[in-house]
């Protein structure tokens, strides 16, 4: 289940990785670094932001920093999480984008010297700098966050990232099936059910805001009758349709795929007609 928990509203929408930064500001250095309520890491985990993801500061607190991403969403993050830094990372020039469900990168060309220096998560942007072959296969040196320079395999990453359509965004929705749910979570390591269906979106060139019930209420998507559902429309749950805890995107078939703790916490598809989603229906949403 996923709603609002007294975080920021989205005001505006960019991409996770294009936004005009306001000094002082930072870049995620951990493959999915924790957004907390609060400054503790006994306090809630509200959301994630993924390795490279340009971040404000908009507060310092011992160890943590009070953090604003992309979609305009706040929380607590540890420090060691960043890299503070006056220039957004992978905002222009030459920038791959990590299309494998996870991948790693090594400090140099070869997978069998030395253990991965860090594995990032599906939809990470890296700033590219050389791409060489080692044997049979071709790789990338890449400029980290923090000025190192590592190297990545080019079968990991596209240079040319573009906007899937419905089809290939239902395909790309099912290579998660039976994922580990997360809640807060942003990333293939896990994500929650409006974390999973912003993501799906952002591929389709749609962007939505954080929490389930703030994507209901976005203006870029329009009010659809459960009886004109079809494929790659957004379905929400919950007691009301003030009340949505949960969403996912709709397959065709009468099925939908989210990522939910119902009988097991995995990304998985799901009738409609199933009685717990059936009666906790609410709402659907198409883009306009």
């Amino acid at each position: 289940m996923r709603t609002r928990i007294g975080i920021a509203t989205l005001a505006t929408a960019p991409f996770l990785w294009s936004f005009a930064l306001t000094m002082p500001a930072g870049v995620v250095t951990r493959p999915a670094a924790n957004m907390h309520s609060a400054p503790s890491v006994d306090a809630d985990v509200v959301s994630q932001a993924i390795y490279g993801t340009n971040i404000e500061i908009l507060e310092q607190r011992n160890n943590w920093a009070r953090v604003r991403t992309p979609d305009e969403y706040t929380g607590w993050m540890y420090k060691a999480s960043l890299w503070v830094t006056d220039k957004p990372y992978a905002a222009a020039g030459n920038v791959g984008q990590v299309t494998s469900l996870f991948a790693s990168i090594y400090r140099e060309a070869d997978v069998r010297k030395h253990q991965p220096i860090v594995t990032v998560p599906f939809e990470t942007r890296l700033e590219v700098v050389h791409e060489t072959n080692s044997g049979d296969t071709p790789w990338l040196e890449v400029r980290l966050p923090d000025g190192h320079f590592a190297w990545i395999q080019h079968g990991d990453v596209t240079m040319k990232p573009g906007k899937l359509n419905i089809p290939e965004t239902i395909t790309l929705a099912k290579e998660f099936l039976g994922f580990p749910y997360l809640w807060g979570g942003t990333s293939s390591f896990g994500y929650d059910c409006s974390g999973f269906t912003q993501m799906l979106y952002r591929e389709l060139g749609v962007n939505l805001p954080r929490d389930a019930d703030q994507q209901a209420a976005a203006n870029v998507l329009a009010a659809v009758e459960k009886n004109r559902l079809r494929p790659g429309d957004l379905v929400y749950f919950g007691d009301s349709a003030q009340k949505i805890t949960h969403t996912g995107l709709y397959i065709g078939n009468g099925e939908f795929i989210s990522a939910s703790t119902h009988e097991r916490p995995v990304i998985q598809i799901t009738k409609l007609s199933d009685p717990h989603w059936a009666k906790a229906f609410v709402a659907a949403r198409r883009p306009k």
